[in-house]
């Protein structure tokens, strides 16, 4: 294999990471998924751990973000609800395929107010508010049928108020980044990093080895 030319090293040995502003980068990483990913450019994994340490993983929503941090909603009775309620401490990770591109953030939580989870619910599709309405999530499920006669029955009985009641325990969470880092693909496995950290002073910055 021939050896790379000084203009390959040059631009091998510069970061495609900028070094500004991270919510910035999110904002035009996240741009670029959302025209590149095939589905979901908003999925994200969300990581919760037990008071005592155990770390449970699943995938969720990315379902608003900007200066103050990154949205979801939940059923608080779930098995993350409960951990977030315990634990108010949270990671996130994007991973767009398509774009070889991963971002991590993590934080702390807090909940939404009451009217912006009421705003959100009411906006999705009325049958998804019943399926959220009818499902104790994450708990033990007899039969599949159950679960389906509940939500028949509530789709009746909401059909005739005109609305879907939003469930108290149904709500979200703003994940308020103290930690956000880029790794974005690279020819060899000479992979690049960036992370930034929330500061007194605001983010300071930093590359990483791969």
């Amino acid at each position: 294999m021939p050896r790379p030319t000084s203009e390959q090293i040059a631009r091998l040995a510069t970061s495609e990471i900028p070094s500004t502003d991270p919510m910035k980068i999110f904002e035009d990483w996240f741009a670029e998924a959302k025209a590149a990913e095939p589905n979901d450019a908003n999925a994200m994994a969300l990581a919760t751990a037990t008071p005592d340490g155990a770390p449970s993983v699943r995938m969720v929503l990315l379902k608003g973000h900007g200066p103050d941090g990154f949205v979801f909603y939940t059923n608080a009775q779930s098995r993350k609800g409960g951990e977030i309620l315990s634990n108010m401490q949270a990671a996130l990770l994007f991973h767009w395929k398509s774009l070889r591109r991963q971002i991590r953030i993590e934080g702390p939580l807090t909940e939404v107010p009451p009217e912006m989870a009421d705003a959100y619910f009411h906006s999705r599709p009325f049958v998804s508010q019943v399926g959220s309405a009818a499902s104790d999530q994450s708990r033990p499920l007899d039969d599949r049928a159950t679960y389906l006669r509940r939500v028949e029955e509530l789709e009746d009985a909401c059909k005739q108020a005109g609305e879907v009641p939003r469930p108290p325990h149904w709500t979200g969470f703003l994940l308020h980044p103290n930690r956000i880092e880029f790794w974005r693909d690279r020819a060899n496995r000479l992979h690049d990093r960036r992370q930034f950290n929330r500061t007194a002073d605001g983010w300071q910055d930093m590359l990483l080895y791969p």
